[in-house]
């Protein structure tokens, strides 16, 4: 079986690291104005954001989705018409 995922820009990436590259690029005031979830605007941190995302598909789905927007290499090619 094939393990690649070529497709899949998350792979090999834990939510750990994507919460933490996320937190020192826009910080947590800069993520909770950009996902509107508690864990980013009381008392917010690491571990505490980890286990909400971890039971919260849906926030974890946007946290995932904000990390791609953010960080994913665009194409040269993919404005060119």
């Amino acid at each position: 079986m094939n393990t690649e995922q070529p497709n899949n820009p998350l792979h090999g990436i834990t939510l750990e690291k994507v919460l933490t590259r996320l937190h020192e690029h826009y910080g947590w005031h800069g993520l909770a104005d950009r996902i509107d979830i508690n864990c980013f605007k009381s008392e917010p941190s690491i571990k505490s954001s980890l286990k909400f995302l971890r039971k919260t598909q849906w926030a974890r789905d946007k946290v995932e989705s904000l990390y791609i927007s953010t960080f994913e290499k665009k194409s040269p090619w993919a404005s060119r018409k």
